[in-house]
């Protein structure tokens, strides 16, 4: 399929749980004809110059009231700053400034990096649970305006969300960078990944790949059009393409994943949609549709109702990502669009 900046595709849920009844009453009372939309960010603020404008991209994130909720896709700071409470105390009370419901997860510059010298050579795990602690301290409600979402955070993972909005199912799950975090923590004098290490990055895989059946089990059962899936890790970065076609193991973190969404996506035989951050360059593309080196770097079949949209960051985040969901009464082909929407500074 080719690709067009602002083009109407099928919807796909990020890997959404089960949830009528953990949906707002809103969303559960849309009617069948009505269509909405909801913005997407990532891999911002960076640097001092964006982290004086972000409050400004929040209040222009606000104006467009029709929003049903925003995500953050991760990285809320650079991969060179320092990791403190108090960078974390600062994000959190400008999240708070959201009129809509958001959905933050969280990228690997605010916990798996943090090992750096410059980061503050922090142990990475003690990073993940104070963003817990701080970002996600009432699990199964968002940030901003409260809407009730479905957690994991029964097995520790309060990040891994899912709601279900007019027969879409969304599922956000914490999938990182850094080949999923399996790169050694080189600022604290480590020089391959450590047992603790290795024990989050099981545990964590285990919950995103139970989530991601999950939301397509439950999705199948309400006949949903499609499944959306967020991520902050780009699974499909073209700057590791050279380097993992040489060598698979430079994405080995990212395989177990990659093999549920294929499954799940030729098993659910509509469109299915992944939206992530991490490479920071605006892109749409099929990256496992037939004849994809990806393919091959993976191990999978073709699964050509996958849609891979990247958001811009960094220096590129310039803009939101406004998608729209088209009502019941459209085709089932044609559930998604996307544009880019400039922030005013």
């Amino acid at each position: 399929m080719p690709s067009k900046t602002m083009k109407t595709t099928t919807a796909a849920a990020v890997l959404g749980l089960s949830l009528l009844a953990s949906q707002p009453a809103n969303a559960a009372d849309t009617p069948d004809s009505q269509a909405f939309t909801f913005g997407v960010i990532g891999d911002t603020p960076y640097g001092d110059a964006e982290i004086a404008k972000f409050p400004s991209h929040i209040q222009d994130i606000n104006a467009d009231s029709a929003l049903k909720f925003v995500t953050h896709l991760g990285d809320i700071k650079n991969g060179s700053s320092v990791c403190s409470d108090e960078y974390f105390a600062k994000i959190r009370s400008e999240f708070d400034t959201f009129r809509h419901p958001l959905v933050y997860t969280p990228g690997d510059n605010e916990w798996v990096d943090c090992h750096r010298t410059n980061n503050g050579a922090y142990n990475p795990l003690e990073r993940l649970a104070k963003l817990r602690e701080v970002f996600f301290d009432e699990p199964g409600k968002t940030l901003g305006t409260n809407m009730p979402v479905k957690t994991q955070e029964n097995v520790g993972l309060p990040e891994d969300v899912r709601f279900t909005q007019n027969r879409v199912a969304f599922s956000v799950v914490n999938v990182q960078g850094s080949n999923n975090s399996l790169l050694p923590w080189s600022g604290l004098g480590e020089i391959s990944p450590t047992p603790e290490q290795l024990a989050e990055v099981a545990h964590r895989t285990d919950a995103v790949v139970n989530q991601i059946h999950s939301t397509f089990t439950d999705a199948k059962r309400r006949n949903d059009r499609a499944v959306v899936l967020m991520t902050q890790a780009d699974m499909f970065d073209p700057s590791l393409l050279a380097a993992a076609t040489a060598d698979p193991e430079t994405v080995s973190g990212f395989r177990e994943i990659v093999a549920a969404i294929v499954e799940e996506t030729n098993r659910f035989d509509r469109p299915v949609y992944l939206i992530n951050g991490d490479s920071h360059v605006f892109a749409e593309n099929q990256p496992l549709a037939d004849g994809s080196p990806w393919l091959d770097i993976y191990g999978q079949p073709a699964a050509d109702d996958l849609q891979r949209i990247t958001v811009d960051g960094a220096a590129n985040a310039t803009n939101y990502i406004r998608f729209t969901v088209a009502g019941n009464s459209s085709d089932d082909r044609a559930v998604l669009s996307w544009e880019k929407v400039p922030f005013s500074q």
